[in-house]
């Protein structure tokens, strides 16, 4: 009998990928996934730590949840099963079947792979007339790699594909060692078979995943040990790959290897996410983040010598413990010299169980606003400044879904900007390249393909643009 399964994903990239490989491991068990909970015999809300408040927002899920829950018992007579996955389930899974009681399941991210043995736990408890409260956030000593099926839902053009967990950089103010474990790189060989069954599947962008992906050292395939360089080069092989990227990265890992990667292999993409936190060196040898403002802008120099078209994209943290004036100053200074196409900022808030949380010195509320605000206007000045400059250049846009009006569609540029595109106007056609008449029920033979468009205008956060060639 077929059973429904929602999953809903909070976080990271590569909680997205988790949840994709969870549906995966329990179709086979006659799950298939629905798009809301309220019909679903079994929801897990994959979890993700970094975010203030995240614990809260959870809890405050399950209690929606609980009411949906009581209700199906009440009309139906059937159960509904609550699992709490991911990252805030490794920190506080004890905690949260202790204080939360709709939660019948509680699994860390390294354990997803033994699912199908915990819900038959789960049923067997009811059974039994037990309540079924079942707690697995232990490291196993397998990967849980070794014991995925393969994937089984659509695809689409562009895929997450994971080849590296964990961290042993142990940033002061971050839960990731303590919530994903220790570093763990995939072999060559296992991550080459699944990218080629993406490829297979019609996938034309793949972006590899890894809570420090640089940091890869898996097995290759002739005994010794791969960077992700070399591994790049290996996935630039595999015919339908066109687009490469990786996310997220370390300053201290972007080797000579890798970098060469971004010049030789045509595949990997000009645009880099490199996480830099803070611009002052005090602040970030109070985040041991083990390197200097002045050697990140060393490896950026790099990076563009090798690739003078690439773009930057990074993450900072404003008030972190003991930030001064002019430690903050220090970050302005770095952004200004860099020029990002892209970033994210948030203010610091204290992890429980973190260094930094400990630290003496917290700032202000207030200032990390103030701080924060003028950060995001320098950082949202260079976004459009580099979104403007791409009008009036043709890039490959590989097309995803169609957009909100009628006759567009929406793709993505090198950049990973959305751009919009009418597909009856321009230089080419739809008509013009021998493709269908655009309709609301096809995909006009565009979908999942890479086509030049031209940028006609940009606005703060995407592009448009009109046809200017056939699909490569």
């Amino acid at each position: 009998m077929s059973k429904k399964l929602f999953i809903k994903t909070y976080g990271c990239q590569m909680n997205v990928y988790d949840s994709n490989r969870m549906a995966d491991v329990l179709k086979p068990h006659g799950y298939d996934a629905v798009d809301s909970p309220e019909s679903a015999d079994l929801v897990i809300l994959n979890t993700c730590h970094i975010r203030e408040k995240a614990a809260e927002k959870v809890y405050s899920e399950v209690g929606r949840l609980r009411q949906l829950k009581d209700a199906r018992k009440t009309d139906t007579g059937e159960d509904m099963t609550i699992a709490i996955a991911g990252c805030v389930g490794q920190a506080e899974g004890p905690e949260m079947m202790r204080r939360a009681p709709a939660i019948d399941l509680v699994l860390g991210p390294q354990t997803y792979h033994r699912l199908p043995d915990m819900l038959r736990e789960v049923d067997d408890r009811r059974l039994k007339g037990q309540r079924p409260r079942v707690l697995d956030t232990d490291f196993p000593v397998e990967s849980k790699f070794d014991f995925l099926p393969e994937e089984q839902g659509p695809q689409g053009p562009a895929a997450f594909l994971t080849v590296q967990e964990g961290c042993d950089k142990f940033c002061t103010f971050c839960v990731v060692p303590y919530t994903r474990g220790a570093e763990f790189s995939r072999p060559v060989r296992d991550i080459l078979t699944e990218a080629r069954r993406l490829s297979a599947a019609g996938v034309r962008d793949i972006t590899l995943l890894g809570q420090n992906v640089n940091a890869y050292h898996g097995d290759d395939l002739n005994g010794g040990t791969a960077s992700l360089g070399s591994l790049i080069r290996r996935l630039g092989d595999i015919d339908g790959i066109a687009r490469i990227r990786y996310t997220t990265s370390h300053p201290r890992d972007m080797d000579a290897e890798l970098i060469a990667a971004h010049r030789d292999v045509p595949q990997c993409m000009p645009y880099l996410h490199l996480p830099v936190q803070s611009g002052s060196d005090r602040i970030l040898d109070a985040m041991n983040r083990r390197h200097t403002a002045d050697l990140y802008r060393r490896i950026i120099d790099d990076l563009r010598a090798a690739r003078p078209d690439i773009a930057l994209s990074s993450d900072f943290i404003v008030g972190f413990p003991g930030e001064t004036d002019a430690d903050f100053e220090d970050t302005m200074r770095l952004v200004r010299d860099v020029a990002y196409a892209q970033a994210y900022s948030f203010k610091y808030s204290p992890r429980p169980g973190t260094p930094a949380a400990d630290m003496e010195v917290q700032v202000d509320e207030t200032v990390k606003t103030e701080r924060l605000a003028a950060l995001q206007a320098l950082l949202n000045t260079q976004q459009k400044a580099f979104n403007d400059a791409s009008v009036g250049r043709v890039f490959d846009v590989l097309f995803e879904r169609r957009g909100k009006r009628a006759r567009q569609l929406v793709g993505r540029s090198p950049y990973l900007q959305a751009v919009h595109v009418d597909v009856t106007r321009g230089d080419y056609t739809l008509d013009g390249m021998g493709a269908s008449p655009y309709t609301e029920n096809s995909d006009n033979g565009l979908m999942g393909t890479l086509v030049p468009v031209r940028i006609t205008s940009a606005g703060p956060n995407s592009l448009e643009g009109e046809l200017t060639g056939l699909p490569s």
